[in-house]
């Protein structure tokens, strides 16, 4: 049986052996890579062959060790030695061929791949030739104008670049071929290929440069006709505009002056005349080398020329002679135009008089003065009718200037002036006639007015059941001063006619007379007002001697209750000022009582009712204003019991659980090893939960704190820092511990080791320590990449850490009513809908630098984002049994029967949503488990290396 596994290995190994042996003269034969195209291709065609039985070799290699297995199970030690020596030689040989296999194939691949980005490059050049060759072939176009010619050039110069810019691709080309023909040694990349596309080349480069030359030279010569043309048309402008100022209206100067200045232009005609003839000479050169269009542009542009030339000649001909004509109307308009303005003169002085002679003057005048300004008011109206004539005769002067060509625009501003003036001053005289008649007419209006005003007011104090003794004496006294005034403007009828007429006069006496009817019976009813007032003078004099106690008893509870507004600086503290508020609130209600025994006292006096409603007014605010803080007072206590509760539950946790670690780590030895960590790590699973009810405890303190005294807010800081460091220390602890039983279990639980580690590898302050040298020195790179993009990483830390600010201030409100419940159901779906964006940030961050996903604080950073989410989960999910527990007890409430029934067709219909919801959050805890940082689809980029080969100066790979 020995021998028989022996002779099967020996078998196995002799056709193994022979097999590579074949193979390797298959290779030998074919690895070669001159010769033509064809002969290559096959050779590459067999090649492939060759590597396709690779697969074949390994099986051969599979059965010699099985071989080789069973053999040395069952011979002696000298025959194992002989068995392994042949097994080595084996190997050896099966690692030579499968080297020359792959080296034979990529060397074949590799010149074949060259060859081919060769022929498809040549094929390009040759192409580009033809193109160029077809385009510079024809004779240059004539062109329109200077225009079409520089695009022509541009457009010649564009080739020529093109043909310059493709020599360094012809260098590259020919040295490719250079490099090809060293390795294939086929003609067609042989020297001749090379010099043949190098003539071709240099003949389209001389044939672009004689044309561009030649275009050239033409626009050239065009542009300097154009600048002539432009040069003579600026010069033509210039007189023009010379010509235009001695024409034009605008021009102040002399005739004589404008008559020296058109000899002058007359001169620079004729030497223009001589210009004109030199663009004719040489407008006939530039046609030759333009279209028939373009020749009949020019000729059309230079026969403009010409006639604008000749209308300047004949303009300024005519301008001359009408300059003489001017000359001779000049002198008759001078002597009116004096005469006109002297009369202007005349005219507005006499009226500045009349005008200085009305000023009202701005003190108040009385009735007299304003009489003696409406008379002087109708002198001056009679007199400006006077000067109506002198008006009407410069209207008549002005029009006799205008039969003259000069400019009479000053001289016809000078009368309007004049006019505007006279009828400024009696539109002036008018309106203060006007004006002094309303004045008068209102001095006389007054004393009627002030008394229907008056009377109104002493009707309704008659009326009044108890009026002021003050105010009917004041009310007497304002009786007898209308009593004059009535008498006074019944003596001044005369005046009155005079003023407003005699019918409005009269209308006016006898609104007076009736006037001093009624004053009459109103002063005799204010006497018989006085009389009866005296007898109710004494009356209600108790009311002062209840009133003050009153009020100085609710002054007394206000500067309590204005004491009590101070925050207090502990929970004792609180408690005491609640109690002190309920003894306030008693106190106001003994008030109220006493308030009501005082108001009898009032009965019908306005002004006792008055204080006594302001007194109640301000108890009603001092109440309102107790009750809200006695509401406040019981939310502060309330909320400062809640936090003492859970910080004392979450200090107590930390201090077992501390207590339980230093226990763990005084133990020595491995005893029972296994039993601690499993411990240890269900005491580590309860840590997520821990960190929400730590953030839940900061949310109170936040909320504690903005209710408290300065002194009691320092001490809940204080808390919440110690119990942060007792967290970290713990979670510290914790981390370490772990590491080192992990580090010191037996190297048979790696594995269970590693499976335990990857349940904290997105969690802070749980990695696993790296065995692997290699895996340490990428992981040292990574971190110098790191730098790059800690930008991006702060971003997300900060936005991160304002949503779980946000959500831990939503957990620590505590909703009573269903708007409550609805207003945090609306913040906590604001914070959902705000979680993909962040996830995509996140994963910004992992595809950015893949590296960064393995280092601390990305690992931190994870663990965090996870941890929100969680929370936030969890918070919609108390949120979904707080609506539907609400739901339920409005059914128990509508309903009296069926409810076992009811509650458990409820409970069917919300399991599916729960198995959801915990399905969800066990793919979120697999998710870092399927993140793939390295992935071997590009392991094998042979092929790529291929893609632009005629780039490539290196040596072939192998």
């Amino acid at each position: 049986m020995t021998q028989q596994l022996q002779d099967e290995f020996d078998s196995s190994v002799e056709n193994a052996e022979a097999w590579m042996k074949a193979i390797q003269e298959r290779l030998r034969i074919n690895d070669n890579t001159k010769g033509p195209r064809s002969a290559l291709e096959a050779r590459l065609r067999e090649t492939e062959k060759i590597r396709a039985l690779e697969p074949e070799g390994s099986l051969k290699m599979d059965l010699i060790l099985v071989k080789a297995d069973a053999a040395l199970r069952s011979i002696s030690e000298d025959k194992k030695r002989e068995v392994l020596s042949k097994l080595k030689d084996i190997k050896a040989l099966w690692e030579e061929t499968a080297i020359y296999i792959t080296h034979c194939h990529s060397r074949i691949e590799w010149v074949w791949l060259h060859w081919s980005e060769y022929l498809k490059a040549q094929d390009e050049f040759y192409a580009w030739i033809h193109n160029m060759r077809v385009t510079l072939e024809p004779d240059i176009e004539l062109q329109l104008g200077l225009k079409e010619k520089q695009w022509q050039l541009s457009h010649a110069q564009v080739l020529l670049n093109d043909v310059l810019n493709q020599s360094v691709l012809l260098e590259r080309l020919l040295e490719e071929a250079a490099s090809l023909f060293s390795r294939i040694g086929d003609p067609s990349v042989d020297e001749d290929a090379q010099k043949k596309m190098r003539v071709e080349y240099e003949g389209i480069r001389q044939e672009a440069q004689n044309r561009v030359k030649l275009l050239e030279t033409i626009t050239k010569e065009h542009e300097q006709y154009c600048a002539n043309v432009n040069q003579f048309q600026s010069w033509l402008n210039s007189v023009t505009e010379r010509l235009n100022c001695c024409i034009g209206e605008a021009n102040k100067t002399s005739a004589e002056d404008k008559l020296k200045a058109l000899k002058e232009i007359a001169k620079s005609i004729r030497s223009g005349g001589k210009k004109w003839k030199h663009l004719e000479n040489q407008c006939a050169e530039v046609i030759e080398n333009t279209s028939p269009l373009g020749a009949v542009r020019l000729k059309d542009e230079l026969e403009e020329l010409r006639k604008a030339l000749e209308k300047l000649k004949l303009l300024r001909s005519e301008e001359e002679e009408r300059l003489l004509k001017i000359q001779q109307s000049e002198s008759a308009y001078e002597s009116q135009a004096r005469q006109l303005e002297a009369d202007i003169q005349e005219l507005r002085k006499y009226l500045q008089r009349l005008e200085n002679d009305l000023d009202p003057g701005e003190e108040e005048k009385t009735e007299d003065e304003f009489v003696t300004l409406w008379r002087k008011c109708n002198a001056t109206r009679a007199a400006l009718a006077a000067e109506e004539s002198k008006v009407e005769r410069l209207k008549a002067q002005l029009k006799e200037l205008l039969r003259f060509s000069q400019d009479v625009q000053p001289h016809a501003e000078g009368v309007v002036s004049a006019i505007q003036q006279y009828q400024s001053v009696r539109a002036k005289t008018s309106r203060m006639s006007a004006d002094t008649e309303t004045q008068l007419g209102r001095l006389f209006q007054n004393p009627l007015q002030n008394f229907e005003q008056w009377k109104p007011s002493v009707q309704m104090l008659l009326e009044t059941p108890e009026p002021a003794l003050a105010h009917i004496e004041a009310a007497l006294a304002e009786s007898s001063q209308f009593k004059e005034q009535l008498m006074t403007l019944q003596l001044k009828k005369d005046l009155l006619n005079n003023v407003l007429g005699e019918e409005k006069a009269e209308s006016f006496l006898q609104e007076v007379a009736e006037a001093s009817k009624e004053r009459e019976i109103l002063h005799k009813s204010l006497l018989q007002s006085k009389s009866k007032l005296q007898n109710l003078i004494l009356q209600h004099k108790n009311f002062d001697a209840g009133f003050a106690p009153l009020q100085k008893k609710l002054s007394a509870i206000k500067a309590k209750l204005d004491l009590e507004k101070e925050p207090r600086p502990d929970l004792l503290g609180k408690k005491t000022q609640l109690q002190r508020l309920q003894m306030i609130q008693d106190d106001l209600a003994e008030l109220a009582i006493h308030m009501e025994e005082v108001e009898k006292l009032v009965q019908s006096n306005t002004t006792h009712r008055h204080e006594m409603n302001q007194l109640s007014s301000g108890c009603q605010a001092l109440k309102r204003s107790l009750e809200m803080m006695i509401q406040q007072s019981e939310d502060h206590v309330q909320k400062h019991w809640a936090y003492n509760d859970k910080l004392s539950d979450l200090k107590q946790w930390i201090a077992v659980t501390t207590e339980k670690i230093n226990s763990y780590q005084a133990a020595d030895g491995e005893h029972n090893i296994e039993g601690r960590v499993e411990d240890l790590e269900r005491w580590l699973a309860e840590f997520p939960d821990k960190e929400i009810q730590l953030h839940l405890v900061e949310a109170h303190g936040q909320l504690v704190m903005e209710n408290s005294s300065p002194e009691e807010t320092a001490h809940v800081q204080a808390e919440l820092d110690q119990l942060k460091e007792s967290w970290k220390s713990l979670k510290e602890m914790a981390t370490g511990l772990l590491k080192k039983w992990q580090l010191d279990r037996p190297v048979t639980d790696k594995k269970k080791r590693t499976f335990v580690g990857s349940r904290w590898m997105s969690r802070p302050g749980f990695h696993l320590l790296d065995v692997d040298p290699n895996h340490k020195q990428e992981k040292m790179g990574e971190r110098q990449n790191i730098s790059s993009h800690l930008k991006l990483l702060h971003n997300f830390e900060e936005w991160l850490q304002g949503e779980n600010t946000k959500l831990t201030k939503i957990l620590a409100e505590t909703p009573s009513s269903t708007e409550e419940i609805k207003e945090h159901e609306s913040k906590l779906e604001e914070l959902q809908s705000r979680v993909p964006d962040g996830q995509h940030l996140f994963e910004n961050l992992l595809h950015l630098h893949p590296v960064i996903g393995n280092s601390e604080d990305l690992e931190d950073l994870r663990y965090q984002w996870m941890l929100y989410k969680a929370k936030l989960r969890e918070s919609m999910s108390s949120l979904y049994f707080i609506v539907l527990t609400c739901s339920l007890v409005c059914v128990f409430q509508k309903r009296s029967g069926g409810v076992c029934s009811y509650l458990h067709r409820v409970c069917w219909a919300a399991l599916p949503l729960q198995l959801l919801l915990l399905l969800l959050l066990l793919l979120a805890f697999l998710l870092p488990l399927a993140e793939e940082n390295h992935s071997c689809t590009l392991a094998n980029n042979f092929a790529r290396s291929f893609k632009l080969m005629l780039t490539y100066e290196g040596p072939p790979p192998t």
